[in-house]
């Protein structure tokens, strides 16, 4: 009996501990994360056509310059979800362009460093733009400046081309390779679930056991 009180108290550890990490990072990884297939080419040679990536849900309060996000605004794309950085958050003054080799965007006077866009194009359009960037809004490019339709091309909209905050749905963080921590972790608590419960199954069986006494030994008649 010894045998099987310690097969059920390991039991009683190890499945609900499983049952926590599997069920806790599947939910987790639901409610906090995104999938998106690249489908166009306005964000290479960053994210080419067909990559996979991870989107962090999160409130656009949360952006900075730089991140590259996915949003979807009623009036543009036909509302479907884009990528694109963010070049301005509120308050800031973006300007547009030097010419000839010197095109470079500036952000409250300062030159703005773009290792990331294509061939090194900042601008390639000739859109020249002076925006200052509303409170609660982005202003939003492709790091594909010559094959991107981004906050340029709409300047006539009343927000001078940006993007609202709350149209934002993530942040990019990744490839699908962000995730393996958490898929881990969920993989983890799969097998210490599936061990608490052959734990579990092997102390029921061990206390059901019953030793059969032994048989009498035959009477001998004399």
């Amino acid at each position: 009996m010894a045998k099987g009180r310690a097969l059920a108290l390991w039991a009683w550890l190890t499945l609900p501990l499983g049952l926590i990490l599997l069920v806790g990072s599947l939910l987790y990884v639901r409610t906090a994360y995104t999938g998106v297939t690249v489908r166009g080419g306005s964000m290479e040679p960053t994210y080419g056509v067909g990559r996979q990536l991870v989107v962090q849900r999160l409130d656009g309060d949360e952006i900075h310059r730089g991140d590259v996000v996915l949003f979807a605004t009623p009036d543009r794309y036909s509302g479907e979800a884009v990528l694109k950085r963010v070049i301005g958050v509120g308050g800031d003054h973006v300007v547009c362009c030097g010419a000839g080799t010197e095109e470079r965007i500036t952000v409250n006077g300062r030159p703005l460093q773009e290792p990331y866009v294509k061939d090194g194009i900042a601008d390639g359009v000739h859109r020249p733009y002076d925006v200052k960037v509303p409170e609660g809004r982005l202003f939003v490019l492709g790091d594909h400046r010559v094959n991107s339709v981004d906050s340029r091309f709409f300047a006539g909209d009343g927000h001078q081309g940006t993007v609202a905050v709350g149209d934002v749905k993530g942040r990019v963080v990744g490839g699908p390779a962000r995730l393996l921590g958490w898929l881990v972790c969920g993989l983890l608590g799969l097998v210490l679930a599936a061990t608490g419960l052959g734990l579990g199954i092997a102390a029921v069986t061990v206390r059901r056991r019953r030793v059969t006494p032994p048989a009498p030994p035959w009477p001998v008649h004399m």
